[in-house]
Parts: structure tokens; sequence; C-alpha cells
């Protein structure tokens, strides 16, 4: 009787043991793809972010040819110039002139400046920020100047020297997380030195004694003007190349073809000028990355990125690293969230990738036209359904976000049990809301598309700052924005437009009112109806 109790109680363990053994082999396989839909999720926000910077690198260095070669655009179209550039050939106005354009109305109830600033200053601005206040755009403007105004006085390296009492905190971007910045802090408030707070970089030295480190910040301009007045070319190359370079695992320096300035440079890169310098490592910021930091080129690189939650709510943390003399940095993570207790991993993770399909989805629809053209391309047989791969292909090349889109396709589109891809899909539950159903799609999809960039040049051309669009203005801006992009669309549809969306017809469109017109509409906000899909994709 003994032996088979026995041998009963070890039949039941190995039973509680494979038992074990397959909920905890479950449960690693369900973390594992809970972070791989976070990996694709943040693939999808930086990929997007890096899109629009290469957009606003394009308008950038559009205006900036506009400048170079005025003389020969005044004589082609004098009037287009003149309403470009009207103000910016008379004398440059100072700083009093340039607030003074912008009255703060009595209605007005954030906070009130005087400059110079005060603690009390301060202090008042801090308290309105933690209660989501926003500072007029007078306040902006005079912050700007007053920060500009130290700045030119300040050089373009810091050398700040460790010892074996202090410790020097690191912080990276913070995209303007007072929260962060405040926990912070909070953490070092028994540190002795205030944090270094960094941009794009730092690196420390190894031939200076007590651990200096050196310090980068932005260079030093004497002149008012553009960049091109106050540069030249190379020099203007060499601060793009600061400020938008990021490194990679490949050797060799190579353009940054995702941000659209600066360049890529690999491991062999950076032992090399360290090498020159007498330098240890490079400490840099700019990239967001998931625990807060990343250490690449053998350790020779270290990104650190300050701003928690910066795409989404639990989408990354923030970071800060602690170095002292004769140590290896540390680092210290966290995670600001306004809830009292952190919401569940797959809670975070599923509204973190509903906000990065919706905003991917938006990207798709802008460009409806040209992704119809490459599907229809590769649908020899008209049946309208492509494979995954050519599918992937099509996205890639007409979207050039660098994506997984194998990957994604699970939550972009139908795809058949032969694994074929039903390409219209890619366009359902979202559409841009016309504003008039006889203009042409590809004039909508266009300007949905250059939106923000149509607002820039709009704002440059809006000499009275009025807000408002005359009829001429309107095609001045379209000739603009048609002359730098090499969009093909005829003036008709632009003036038929126009026309139909003034309403009143007193000549003119509200610019705000005409941006809003093409508003995406998104059928599924919440993408409750795809459950089905979604479990298929955990």
């Amino acid at each position: 009787m003994g032996c088979s109790s026995s041998s009963t109680g070890n039949k039941k363990s190995e039973k509680v043991l494979k038992a074990t053994l397959v909920i905890q082999n479950w449960y690693r396989g369900y973390r594992a793809r809970l972070k791989a839909r976070q990996h694709y999720a943040l693939a999808i926000f930086q990929s997007i972010e890096y899109a629009d910077e290469h957009g606003q690198m394009q308008l950038s260095n559009f205006f900036t040819f506009m400048l170079e070669n005025c003389s020969r655009a005044r004589k082609e179209d004098p009037e287009l110039v003149s309403r470009l550039f009207e103000s910016t050939f008379q004398d440059i106005k100072d700083r009093q002139e340039y607030v003074g354009l912008i009255d703060v109305p009595d209605s007005y109830e954030g906070p009130r400046l005087e400059f110079p600033l005060t603690f009390t200053d301060i202090n008042h601005l801090l308290e309105a920020f933690k209660q989501q206040q926003i500072l007029h755009a007078h306040y902006v403007l005079e912050v700007l100047f007053e920060t500009r105004k130290l700045l030119k006085h300040m050089p373009n390296f810091t050398h700040v020297k460790t010892s074996p009492s202090k410790e020097i905190t690191v912080c990276g971007d913070l995209h303007g997380k007072l929260d962060d910045l405040f926990l912070i802090f909070y953490k070092m408030r028994s540190v002795l030195m205030p944090p270094v707070s960094i941009n794009r970089g730092h690196a420390t030295d190894s031939k200076k004694s007590k651990g200096d480190i050196t310090v980068t910040s932005s260079g030093k301009v004497k002149s008012n003007g553009f960049p091109s007045q106050q540069l030249s070319k190379h020099e203007w190359e060499q601060v793009v190349d600061i400020l938008w370079s990021d490194p990679r695992g490949r050797k060799g320096c190579y353009p940054n073809t995702s941000r659209g300035g600066g360049c890529y440079f690999g491991p062999d890169v950076t032992s090399k000028i360290l090498n020159k310098y007498q330098l240890k490592m490079l400490i840099r910021s700019h990239e967001c990355k998931h625990d807060g930091y990343e250490i690449c080129h053998d350790g020779k690189v270290i990104t650190i990125f300050s701003a928690s939650n910066y795409y989404e709510e639990g989408s990354n943390r923030g970071a800060y690293i602690r170095l002292s003399y004769g140590m290896n940095p540390r680092f210290f993570q966290y995670r600001v969230t306004s809830s009292t207790c952190m919401s569940p991993l797959h809670q975070r993770v599923h509204a973190m990738e509903t906000s990065a399909i919706r905003i991917l989805k938006e990207r798709i629809i802008s460009r409806k036209t040209d992704l119809m053209h490459a599907f229809q391309l590769r649908d020899h047989s008209r049946s309208g359904k492509i494979s995954i791969a050519q599918w992937a292909f099509s996205m890639e090349s007409i979207l050039g976000l660098n994506l997984p889109w194998r990957s994604l396709s699970l939550r972009l589109v139908n795809i058949d049990t032969n694994g074929n891809v039903d390409y219209m899909s890619s366009f359902q539950d979202v559409h841009i809301e016309k504003p008039v159903k006889e203009v042409q799609s590809t004039l909508i999809e266009t300007l949905y598309r250059y939106r923000s960039d149509l607002q820039i040049i709009f704002n440059v051309i809006d000499s009275d700052h009025s807000g408002l669009i005359s009829m001429e203005e309107f095609r001045a801006m379209w000739k603009l924005f048609r002359t730098h992009y090499s969009v093909d669309i005829d003036d008709s549809q632009v003036d038929e437009l126009a026309n139909i969306m003034d309403l009143n017809k007193d000549g003119s469109i509200d610019f705000n009112e005409f941006l809003k017109a093409f508003h995406v509409v998104h059928k599924y906000e919440k993408l409750n109806t795809s459950n089905a899909k979604f479990a298929n994709y955990k």
C-alpha cells in the first residue's frame, strides 16, 4: 500500500510539473508576442516622425533655395517674391517691434511674465504649467528672444569636471515633459551638481585628469537673418550633420535617408573620432528608446532619452545617467504616469498599438491613388489580390517608412487562405472627408498629405497676418507649393475648390477651416470590431 501511495503521489507531482511548464511556456510566449507588438508600434511612431522631419528638411531647403536665387525669381515672378519676402528685405525689426505684433487679450487667463525673469516669475510659470495652462504666444516670443540672447554668449563646448566627491547627471531630450523633469530633480535631490542637459551628444575625455566631460551645445550665430546668410554652405552642412546624424551598426558613413538630413555613422567612424580626439565615449540623445537608453558601438556610444511616454502612454521609459570619477555610467529609468497604478501590459500595448495603427492608416489614405497604381501594376489577373510580398514592397516603395510590413499586414489588410492580400482592404475603416464631392480625389489626397507645409507657406505669404486666404494668396500659395513638390495638378481644379469653399463669396477663405475640411474619419476608432484579427495577431 505504501508503494502504491508513493507511486500515485509521484504521478501527481509529474502532472503538476508538466502543467506548470505548459503555463510557464505559454506565458513566456504571450509576453514575447506583446513585446513584439510593442516593438512594431514603436517602429510605426518613429518611422512617421522621421518622415515628417524629412518633409521639414525639404521645406527648409526650398526656402533656402528661394533666398539664394531671389534675384532670378524676382524677374520671373515679382508679385510672388514680393509676397514671400516683403518683410525680409526691410530693416530687421528689434525685439520689441516683433513682440509688439502679438497682443495679449484681456481674456487671457494664463501666466503673465515680466523680463528679465525673476524666481517669482519662474515659480508662477511652473505652477501654471502644472495646471495645464498654455503660455500666450506673446510671452513665448519673449522667452525665445531671451534664450537667444543668453545662448549667443555661451561657448560651443563646455568643459565640466568631476571629482571623487561629485557626480554629473546627464539628461537627454525631454520634449517639454515637465513632470519628467521634476521626477529627475526629485530623484537626484542629494546630488551636488545640477543636471547637464543635452540635445544631441557629448563625450567623455580619457586624457584630462579628474574625468573631464565635454558637452556640445548649439553653435553661436553672430548675425541676423536666414541660415544661408549666416553660414557658408559647408558650415551649414556641418550644423545639419550635428543635428540629424544617428549611429547604426553598419560600418561607414552614409546619408540619413529617414530624417532627410545628416548621416548614419558606424562603429568604425566612432572609433576613429574617439581615437583622434583621445575620448572614451560619446553620449548623445535625439532618438526615442524603449528603455530610455541604448548602448551601441561596443559600448562607445550611449543614447539617452529622458522623455517617458513620448509617443503614447506606456510607449517608453525615460532615463538619465550619473557619471562620477573612476566609475562606469549608471543608468536610472522611470515612467511618469497620471494613474495611481500602472495599467497591465496588455492594455498599454493595445492602446499604444491602436494609436500607431490609426496614424499609419492616415498616412496610407493620403497616398491612396499612388498605392492603388502600385497594387494594380502587380495585379496582372485583375483579381483585386496580390501576394503579401508584393503588397509589402508596394507599401514600402510608396510610403518609404521602413516598417516590417509583413508582420503589420495582419493588422492592416485582409488575407485569404492562400496568403494573398485583398489590397483594397488597405483603405478600410478610414477615409478623408471631402469638402466637395466634385473635387478629384488626387487633389484631396495631395492637400491632406502636405497640409502642414501648406500652413507654413501660407503663413509666409499672409503678410497682413489676417488668417484669411484671398483668392490671389491662395493661387500664389499653390503655385509655390506645386513648384517645390512638382505636383501635377491643374490650376483649374484648385480654383474650383477655392471658389466652392468660399461659401459667403467674400473672396477669402479661413485657412484653418480649409484644413479642417480634410478631416480623416476613422470608422472604428478603437478597432473593436477587429477582435478576431487582433486575437490572431497576439
